[in-house]
């Protein structure tokens, strides 16, 4: 039994991104106050590419470029969940995979997401594309925020207006990232 342990531990400090998405979010699937995540979600829309398009700053992905995540059905009605993001300072991809489950209602945009173990961390959808195409998302509190889309772009008006409503739920945006993507170093051209 020491000697798993000692290897989870081993393996869990080899992998910081793990670790540290998962003593941020340990156990804290609540929803921010001023966040209401969306109603009438479906899931199987949602499922498949997102781009990471804003966030705000935090250790696991800090310093990554072209980042995004991956979403697709598991056979237990979760979802398995792959988050990659190339860091030019180490000129390589760091990638963390996951899942995540429904909080509630099918039909609510609120899911607990989990990158190490039993550990889970809200994850929701606080405004959302009738045609899927763009997302806002809050973590379990107001310091973890994300805008993801389809494309690696999103026209400025739509993200003009996707701040405003951050901002109105009680975001602080103004360390807001934006994030590159089509970086020479990262696609290889």
């Amino acid at each position: 039994m020491r000697t798993d342990r000692l290897s989870f531990l081993r393996n869990a400090l080899q992998r910081p991104m793990l670790l540290a998405a998962a003593l941020l979010l340990a156990g804290c699937t609540g929803i921010p106050e001023g966040v209401t995540p969306v109603s009438g979600f479906k899931v199987d829309r949602y499922l498949g590419t997102w781009y990471e398009i804003a966030r705000l700053d935090h250790s696991f992905e800090r310093g990554l470029v072209d980042v995004s995540a991956n979403y697709q059905a598991k056979p237990d009605g979760g979802i398995n969940v792959l988050n990659r993001g190339y860091d030019p300072a180490k000129k390589a991809w760091r990638e963390a995979k996951g899942i995540a489950y429904l909080l509630g209602s099918p039909d609510t945009a609120s899911l607990k997401v989990s990158f190490f173990g039993p550990f889970y961390g809200g994850y929701h959808v606080m405004a959302l594309d009738s045609d899927y195409r763009w997302a806002m998302v809050a973590g379990p509190s107001h310091k973890y925020f994300w805008i993801l889309a389809r494309a690696p772009e999103l026209p400025d008006d739509v993200l003009n207006n996707l701040l405003q409503i951050a901002r109105n739920a009680g975001f602080d945006l103004n360390g807001l990232i934006r994030v590159s993507h089509g970086s020479t170093a990262a696609t290889g051209k």
